[in-house]
């Protein structure tokens, strides 16, 4: 496998195939995430992958209301069509973390070590908090807006630079 030889992710959940009926695609999202997520729990770094349950909005996981959903307040998020069509890239993304085409880097927030992975093409994040005993799946989304690629790609490369620096 090369390095720019890309990672064909599945396809996308389409809403308009859902003729307009939002709980019907809501419940068909959530399916592909209660089967990537709860019926198998993948393993990241030698240990589980988690999601956080509580607290639950509209009897789902607060992880799948946050991969779903976008806005600054936590309390106010609101449902994305796009972000939701996408759930089908997160575990094909984690359980090929080590493929060449993708980015993958660690950094710092409010204290906690994460680690992002970056799909180039679909320009596509995937966070991962690590903690003691368990990976926790924070959020993926698709990155649109210039300036969080370019930030997201600076700390990469610096990532990328200390990496060198240490070896």
């Amino acid at each position: 496998m090369c390095e720019n030889e890309k990672l064909i992710l599945p396809e996308k959940l389409d809403y308009d195939q859902f003729n307009g009926d939002i709980c019907a695609f809501i419940e068909a999202v959530y399916a592909v995430f209660k089967h990537d997520f709860i019926d198998s729990r993948p393993i990241f770094d030698d240990k589980p992958l988690s999601l956080k349950k509580r607290p639950f909005i509209e009897g789902k996981e607060y992880t799948f209301y946050h991969l779903t959903s976008e806005g600054d307040n936590e309390n106010d998020r609101v449902f994305n069509i796009g972000r939701a069509e996408c759930i089908t890239f997160v575990r094909a993304i984690i359980d090929n973390i080590n493929h060449p085409y993708l980015k993958v880097w660690c950094n710092k927030r409010k204290g906690k070590e994460r680690t992002l992975i970056f799909h180039e093409e679909e320009s596509y994040l995937v966070v991962l908090e690590k903690r003691k005993n368990y990976t926790l799946l924070w959020t993926a989304y698709q990155v649109t807006r210039t300036h969080t690629y370019n930030k997201l790609m600076k700390e990469y490369k610096e990532y990328e630079k200390s990496k060198d620096r240490h070896k």
